[in-house]
C-alpha cells in the first residue's frame, strides 16, 4: 500500500477502536487524547516503511515517509534499512533468496511491532514529557506526510518539521503529567500492526510469521493470492480502499463527537 493509504488506515482503526471502547466498554477519552491517539496511530502506520532508504546526500529517493524531515529522516531510513538487511542475512535459511535491501523485512514483523510499542511506552514512562515531545514530533510529522501528502509535498520538509514541532509542544503542554502516557505506545504499536495488515493484501506480502521457519525459509512472505491481491498504487487502492477507510473514520469520529454535542445543546434522541 502507498503512504496515504497506510496513514488513513491507522487513523480509521484508532477512531473505530475508540468508538467501540466508548460504546461498549464506557471508556471515554478527552478530545485532545483522541486527537493525539489518532495522529500517532496514523504516523505509526507509516513507521515500518522507514526501511526503504534513498540517496541521503542528494535528499532523493526512498519511501515518501522517509523524506518527511528531509535528509535527517532519509538518514534514519538508511540506518533502519541496513539494520533490517543485516538481521535478514543473520537469520536467513537456505531457501531464503538473496536481497540487495532490507525493505519489508524486520520492520514488517510482529516482534518489531511489539518492540516499538513497548519501547515507546518505556521511554514515556522513564523520561516523561520530554520523551513525549520527541515521539509526538516524529509521529505527527509522519502523519502529516501521509494524511496530507500533496500539501506536505508542496510545503516542503521544513514546514512539515515546524508544524510537527509546534503541535508536539502544544500537546505536551496540555497533557496531564505523571501518567506514563501508555496510550502513545499503544497507538504506535497498533499503527505498525495495521501497516503490516495493509501490506498483506498486496502482491508482495510481508514476513508476518518471522521468526518461525517454514520449509527452510525464515522470511516467508505471507499475503493474499495474486488473483485477488492489490497492486500498490492501483485505482482499487486509491479510490475504493481509501474511500472505505475515509467513511469508517468519519462515521467513527461522528459517533464519538455526537453524544457530547447533543448533550451540550440538550437534544435527546
Amino acid at each position: 500500500m502507498m503512504g496515504p493509504s497506510h496513514a488513513l488506515s491507522g487513523a480509521a482503526v484508532w477512531l473505530a477502536g475508540s468508538w467501540a471502547l466508548d460504546h461498549f466498554a464506557d471508556y471515554h477519552q478527552s478530545p485532545l487524547a483522541l486527537a493525539v491517539g489518532t495522529a500517532v496511530c496514523a504516523g505509526g502506520a507509516l513507521f515500518p516503511d522507514l526501511d526503504l532508504s534513498g540517496k541521503v546526500t542528494r535528499n532523493q529517493g526512498g519511501a515518501t515517509v522517509a523524506r518527511t524531515f528531509g535528509v535527517f529522516s532519509l538518514f534514519i531510513a538508511e540506518v533502519m534499512e541496513k539494520i533490517s538487511l543485516g538481521v535478514y542475512y543473520a537469520t536467513k535459511l537456505s531457501r531464503d533468496p538473496r536481497r540487495s535491501n532490507g525493505h519489508r523485512t524486520l520492520t514488517h514483523t510482529i516482534p518489531f511491532t511489539l518492540l516499538v510499542g513497548w519501547g515507546t511506552t518505556a521511554l514515556c514512562a522513564a523520561y516523561g514529557k520530554w520523551a513525549v515531545i520527541g515521539i509526538l514530533f516524529f509521529m505527527i510529522g509522519l502523519a502529516l506526510r501521509g494524511l496530507f501528502d500533496e500539501w506536505a509535498e508542496r510545503a516542503g520538509w521544513v514546514i512539515v518539521t515546524l508544524v510537527s514541532a509546534g503541535a508536539a509542544w502544544f500537546v505536551a503542554a496540555n497533557l496531564p503529567g505523571g501518567r506514563g502516557y501508555p496510550l502513545i505506545g499503544t497507538a504506535v504499536g497498533v499503527g505498525c500492526f495495521v501497516h503490516i495488515l495493509g501490506d498483506m493484501i498486496t502482491k508482495a506480502g510481508v514476513p508476518i510469521l518471522w521468526p518461525i521457519p517454514i520449509k527452510r525459509r525464515m522470511w516467508t512472505m505471507i499475503g493474499l493470492p495474486n488473483s485477488i491481491a492489490l497492486r500498490a498504487g492501483s485505482k482499487t487502492e486509491v479510490v475504493v480502499v481509501r474511500a472505505a477507510l475515509t467513511v469508517i473514520a468519519v462515521l467513527a469520529a461522528a459517533g464519538l463527537v455526537a453524544p457530547s454535542v447533543l448533550q451540550r445543546f440538550n437534544i435527546q434522541i
